[in-house]
């Protein structure tokens, strides 16, 4: 090794790879190996205390962790398909628009400027059952009587959650199918008219196939927002009424500081990352077939 110099592209590279491994290598690791020990922010000295898979083994009978699961689940799969309809709606919408084209586009970018933590406290004023606009308008419209409270109650602070997270991102497939929609040639299309197909043949069949990928490329990305979905939620209800719209990164925050239970907790974030990932592969391998389907036909 005497004499020998690393190479410039080494060197250049070098202090990136010291930051990332300082900020994001090293920070995995170590929680990582806190999942497999008792570790409790009261107790450092608890870091210490290896006890193998009993974390993940308590996560297989702990119901109010499943019971968050199976409700992260449930927003993750209705969220997607309305943000999807919602979005594909919009961006043919536009793609129609003879006019203001550009103006349209833009505007229709402005729920993904605010924050999280901003698109929860606005819908939380929102959905408020004193003073809040959607009640207010209710009771002016003569739909209701009474304010609905749609914090307090479990299911509908479940559904004003939904709507919140569907406001903000619908964008998201909405810029993205349009995109496809966009860059899609007209022949087919025009082949489709020629033929006599109608409106409802031509999209089933020339235009969806062409823009599926686009949709899955915009899934993927929501499906990983909305598995670690927290500052909405957080900052809408905080996981109640009663635990009833906890979610699993709630439930990570509540057990790591509130319950102080940071080995535990670390093994629950472990388990939603496998499931970020199990929607990962599953759209990514939609995407390759979809592409293929495009390869063969176009």
């Amino acid at each position: 090794m005497k004499g020998w110099r690393p190479p410039a592209p080494l060197l250049l590279l070098l202090p990136a790879v010291i930051v990332l491994a300082a900020v994001v290598i090293f920070p995995l690791l170590l929680s990582l190996y806190s999942s497999f020990t008792s570790f409790r922010l009261t107790q450092p000295a608890s870091l210490y205390n290896f006890i193998g898979f009993r974390n993940y083994e308590r996560l297989l009978t702990d119901i109010e962790f499943w019971t968050a699961f199976g409700r992260t689940v449930l927003l993750l799969t209705i969220a997607l398909n309305v943000e999807m309809l919602l979005g594909l709606g919009l961006a043919m919408l536009v793609e129609k628009a003879s006019t203001g084209q550009r103006t349209l586009r833009t505007i229709m970018m402005f729920p993904m400027m605010f924050s999280p933590i901003l698109v929860g406290f606005q819908f939380k004023f929102m959905f408020n059952d004193n003073i809040g606009l959607v009640n207010n308008a209710l009771q002016s419209l003569g739909l209701t009587e009474q304010a609905i409270p749609w914090l307090i109650d479990g299911q509908l602070a479940f559904i004003a959650i939904l709507i919140a997270e569907i406001w903000s991102s619908t964008s998201v497939f909405a810029i993205l199918i349009l995109a496809g929609l966009l860059a899609m040639p007209k022949e087919p299309i025009e082949a489709a008219r020629v033929d006599g197909c109608t409106p409802w043949q031509t999209f089933r069949y020339v235009t969806w196939p062409f823009i599926m990928p686009f949709a899955y490329i915009a899934m993927t990305i929501r499906s990983l927002d909305v598995a670690r979905a927290y500052d909405i939620v957080k900052i809408m209800t905080d996981g109640g009424p009663a635990k009833r719209t906890e979610l699993l990164w709630t439930l990570v925050s509540r057990t790591a500081y509130s319950d102080a239970r940071m080995g535990l907790a670390n093994a629950m974030a472990y388990f939603a990352i496998f499931l970020s990932i199990i929607f990962t592969v599953y759209f990514f391998r939609k995407l390759a077939a979809a592409r293929t389907q495009i390869a063969a036909e176009w």
